[in-house]
């Protein structure tokens, strides 16, 4: 089994601009992103991420947790709308989907799932983008892991963090 969460954040930790990620990815980000989920069984994403990233086409199914009752992926045929914590929501994809879980939600649903011991490992991309919204503590997100390793690719740095 292997839950793998991933967040981009800019330089001071903002993990969104304008409203959405897209503000704070960069090239090298992105295609790291979406060669990395093609190896998933599911994603998960909250409610807010369904609304303001694009996830209108996913290569897996995709899970939106959320409280709403509208599903704002409903032209994605691949996604499903469950009213559950972020860990029910884990437990229910595993069973339903596979133990290859991506978590792309917020930096929120990660933190929870992270203080929960559900997150084996942390895909964390940093961009060098400054004044976002929506700002993380990087190091607080990082405690909870063992094994740090860290490389560079065209400016921006990567993290990737496990139990």
């Amino acid at each position: 089994m292997a839950v793998i969460a991933t967040l981009v954040v800019g330089a001071d930790g903002s993990s969104s601009k304008g409203g959405s990620s897209q503000g704070v990815t960069s090239g090298a980000d992105r295609a790291r992103f979406l060669e990395d989920r093609k190896s998933a069984d599911c994603i998960i994403i909250g409610g807010n991420t369904a609304r303001t990233e694009p996830y209108l086409r996913t290569p897996v199914p995709v899970v939106v947790i959320s409280h709403g009752s509208d599903n704002p992926l409903v032209e994605n045929p691949l996604a499903h709308m469950w009213n559950l914590s972020p860990a029910a929501a884990l437990d229910k994809a595993i069973a339903t989907f596979g133990p290859h879980i991506h978590i792309e939600a917020g930096a929120s649903v990660i933190a929870e799932l992270i203080a929960r011991n559900r997150i084996d490992q942390l895909e964390l991309s940093i961009t060098k983008v400054v004044d976002g919204e929506k700002k993380v503590d990087i190091e607080s997100l990082l405690q909870a892991f063992v094994r740090i390793d860290e490389s560079e690719s065209e400016g921006t740095r990567f993290i990737s963090a496990s139990r």
